[in-house]
């Protein structure tokens, strides 16, 4: 096990912080002031595109899609040990970017956007679970793979990036979400990956 130098720690650490704080300076602003009339523009114009494409990318972060995948990631874990902290880590992060994205939508209690495409969702809106979860989840597979000596890591990491983008687009092709649920949703995932890789030390 090598790790990390204890200054390589430590600015892990002050971004997870800083990650932190522009979250709840985002919630803080939109559930007060609103979303900034140019993001509002942009929203309109996405709404309504494209929406069976939007729909089945939605599914990639709703538990029939991610918990088939965890158990995927369980068997190859048990059947190829060097994985194995890799897969629990990202495992981990998946939980606790769901888990605190909802506890967060009831902190700040944003109501949903009403001009809704296909399904009408009530939970509140800021920060987005799918954006937090895309971002922890297929996100950090992204880079993990990446970082890894596998065949064609660059093509595997390349497709598993470009998901998050593709699932933002779509909650905002649907109607669910403002852009800045979105950004709240990354930011909150990317406080949560960086104090990972600080817990993790190596």
């Amino acid at each position: 096990m090598v790790l990390q130098p204890t200054s390589a720690r430590v600015g892990l650490l002050v971004w997870a912080a800083a990650f932190l704080v522009a979250f709840f300076a985002l919630g803080w602003y939109v559930t007060r002031i609103g979303e900034p009339a140019p993001l509002l523009a942009v929203e309109r114009a996405i709404l309504n595109h494209s929406t069976l494409l939007a729909w089945w990318l939605t599914w990639g972060c709703y538990w029939e899609v991610l918990v088939p995948a965890g158990i995927a990631l369980i068997v190859v874990a048990w059947r190829f040990p060097q994985w194995r902290a890799r897969i629990v880590w990202s495992l981990v992060t998946l939980l606790l970017c769901w888990a605190m994205a909802d506890l967060a939508q009831h902190i700040f209690g944003r109501p949903r956007r009403l001009d809704w495409v296909v399904k009408h969702e009530t939970s509140f809106s800021y920060p987005s679970s799918h954006a937090a979860v895309a971002t922890g989840f297929y996100g950090l597979w992204a880079w993990l793979v990446a970082r890894s000596d596998l065949a064609g890591r660059k093509l595997v990491a390349g497709l598993l990036i470009v998901v998050v983008p593709a699932i933002c687009w779509a909650r905002l092709a649907l109607g669910a979400h403002y852009v800045t649920d979105l950004a709240g949703g990354i930011l909150l995932a990317a406080a949560i990956v960086f104090a990972g890789a600080w817990a993790v030390r190596r």
